[in-house]
């Protein structure tokens, strides 16, 4: 094989992957938008996305900032050689990263230090297998972090909240399937594809149900059991009213892909792999003579091509009157603007903001802030950087994580500093809401995925701290405009979160007494 071929080829399935979504999962959107009741903040949610797709394809930027951990899987002739393709593929990552097509994900896990060009033990991860085909086929998955955090794995039988015994056969199956669904809300930036894996034993299911996301969306079970569960899954989940971003509305989930593999008599796992709607696979079929692209794979059938829409009030868009303003935040931020918000506003930011996630949040706790934070925003967001030639850093993508990992902290630290607001997406737990409503604080709920929009919207990087903890845990220090987002948490004790988790449970609920054979 040409190995220089092959790496090339490589890059361009990672750009590609991270930067261009396939024609099944943007067919599958498109249908999601045209569900949408208009004017809910569903529909302003799917413009976003769609906008955001549509910016990424075009600057070949990370559709999302979160580019996840690369994995791959591989099928080979006889006799390819593994150790140089690995050699290549890691190659291909560390050059990606260079490039900010790839955030730097790679931490270690006992000193938290990130290795700055996603290498390290165990990443990216390379699954190989051969077959007696005369050709490589390779697929790549991009999964971030807070739709990884939404897997979940149940062993039967099992008592599932609101749903009740879920026992070892196909109706247990069906509970668990639903459940995984509520439990994520919207912290998966939902609505989101789910791979369920049936057997197995803990590894082995969980690779499974990963498996099913290289199932294209649009496909046909060729099991009856499963396609006809996949079909019951995808009609009934969308009845839960979680709706995109956890915000409500008719979209919850936009695929259901199962498979099933054999089990010890002791064992019985059901594991549940959610993506994100930045559903980012693709694959390639290379030449294993001169390791060229031959054909690209998830590229059947209509392409929608977003047009990016033409400018208009987010305010129209949410489930607000029409003739309401979008609030204008500018930092420092009184008490008294805080407390004058609710749940629904929209606020669009101007001025400044710093970014602030996992590594800062528990820095914090024990430390002084580096600057002053006092009437601030921050930011829960670990964007993709570039240094130019002149030492500036520039911002490739910067949407939202998800903002629960930081519960412990928020609350206490909002008290500490001063903090007046925090943007995120999913929302927090009843702690932080009591922290606003004590403090005079207010959560925004960004959406989820759309690296390029909030991108869009950053000016300038005024500066940089704790740069130690690597690019995506750092405090970056951002000049904004227009960055908007909505009111999901305010000081009065109200969250849209706490409202669209009881009212899916109640759904839920409904599923119980069913039986499904």
């Amino acid at each position: 094989m040409n190995i220089e071929n092959f790496q090339e080829s490589m890059y361009q399935l990672i750009v590609e992957t991270s930067t261009n979504l396939p024609k099944d999962v943007r067919r599958a959107i498109k249908a999601a938008a045209e569900r949408e009741n208009a004017g809910t903040r569903a529909a302003m949610s799917l413009d976003t996305i769609t906008n955001n797709i549509k910016m990424a394809e075009d600057k070949v930027s990370p559709i999302c900032q979160d580019t996840g951990l690369p994995t791959f899987k591989i099928k080979t002739p006889v006799g390819a050689n593994q150790i140089e393709m690995k050699q290549a593929i890691y190659h291909a990552i560390a050059q990606a990263t260079k490039d900010g097509k790839l955030r730097p994900n790679s931490v270690d896990s006992l000193t938290g230090e990130n290795s700055g060009d996603n290498l390290g033990g165990g990443i990216p991860v390379i699954k190989f297998a051969q077959w007696e085909k005369d050709y490589l086929d390779i697929r790549l998955i991009l999964k971030g972090g807070g739709c990884e955090n939404k897997n979940i794995q149940y062993s039967l039988p099992a008592e599932l909240e609101g749903l009740g015994r879920a026992g070892r056969d196909l109706d247990g199956i069906r509970k668990c399937i639903l459940h995984s669904v509520y439990q994520a809300q919207g912290q998966g930036c939902s609505a989101g594809f789910i791979g369920v894996g049936i057997g197995g034993d803990r590894s082995s299911g969980y690779d499974l149900a990963k498996e099913q996301l290289f199932r294209t969306v649009d496909d046909v079970n060729p099991h009856p059991d499963l396609r006809s569960l996949e079909e019951y899954v995808m009609e009934n989940a969308n009845k839960l009213g979680i709706g995109t971003m956890g915000f409500g509305g008719e979209t919850t989930l936009l695929g259901c892909k199962i498979g099933v593999m054999n089990r010890i008599p002791a064992s019985f796992y059901v594991s549940v792999a959610y993506n994100c709607w930045a559903y980012r696979r693709l694959g390639v079929a290379v030449n294993p003579e001169t390791g060229e692209i031959q054909e690209w794979m998830y590229q059947d059938g209509e392409k929608i091509d977003f047009a990016q829409p033409a400018a208009t009030e987010i305010a129209a868009a949410v489930e607000t009157p029409a003739e309401q303003n979008v609030i204008t935040l500018t930092a420092p931020i009184t008490e008294e603007q805080i407390r004058e918000l609710k749940v629904g506003d929209v606020v669009q930011i101007n001025g400044m903001m710093y970014t602030g996630r996992d590594a800062i949040h528990k820095y914090l706790s024990d430390h002084d802030a580096p600057v002053d934070l006092n009437g601030q925003i921050i930011y829960h967001c670990g964007p993709v950087m570039l240094k130019d030639k002149e030492g500036n850093w520039h911002v490739k993508a910067a949407g939202p994580t998800t903002s629960i990992r930081e519960e412990p902290y928020q609350g206490d630290i909002m008290k500490k500093f001063g903090i007046r607001a925090v943007i995120g997406k999913g929302g927090m737990g009843k702690k932080t809401l009591a922290a606003l409503q004590e403090h005079g604080g207010v959560y925004l709920n960004a959406i989820g995925g759309a690296a390029q929009y909030y991108a869009d919207c950053i000016k300038s990087v005024e500066g940089v701290d704790l740069m130690n903890f690597g690019i995506p845990e750092a405090m970056w220090h951002l000049q904004v405009q227009g960055f908007t987002a909505v009111v999901t948490m305010d000081a009065h004790g109200n969250s849209l979160h706490e409202d669209v988790e009881k009212s899916s449970f109640e759904k839920l609920t409904q599923f119980a007494d069913r039986v499904y054979k």
